[in-house]
């Protein structure tokens, strides 16, 4: 049996797949684009927020209350690849993975719940 420290340690080490999501309202095609650093587990914290009426996004926190949370959809749009080098800034490497996506998809105006900056 491992002891509690082994665990962390072992959680610590373990390799989770990071990179840029959308939420996509397949009603009006419109898109919200984030990072996490664990893509896997992202959507149900995602949902949480949505369902306790806390996301930080008003208009798809609206979208979701008024259709009870259907037709909103997770999927992963670009995966950050695994590098063996301990130098690379891995949350700055998502954070610009997310740039060049949201320079790609344009989530703004009808076509996303983003404000143009």
């Amino acid at each position: 049996m491992s002891s509690k420290k082994d665990l962390k340690q072992m959680y610590k080490e373990m390799e989770f797949r990071k990179g840029v999501y959308q939420l996509r309202n397949t009603r009006n095609n419109k898109i919200f684009i984030g990072r996490s650093m664990d893509l896997d587990r992202a959507w149900n914290g995602l949902r949480v927020q949505l369902m306790s009426g806390n996301f930080p996004n008003e208009a798809l926190q609206q979208d979701w209350n008024n259709q009870q949370g259907e037709d909103i959809v997770y999927e992963i749009v670009e995966v950050l690849k695994p590098s063996s080098d301990p130098l690379i800034d891995e949350k700055g490497a998502v954070k610009t993975l997310e740039t060049l996506v949201m320079m790609e998809l344009q989530p703004y105006g009808e076509k996303g719940y983003h404000t143009a900056k």
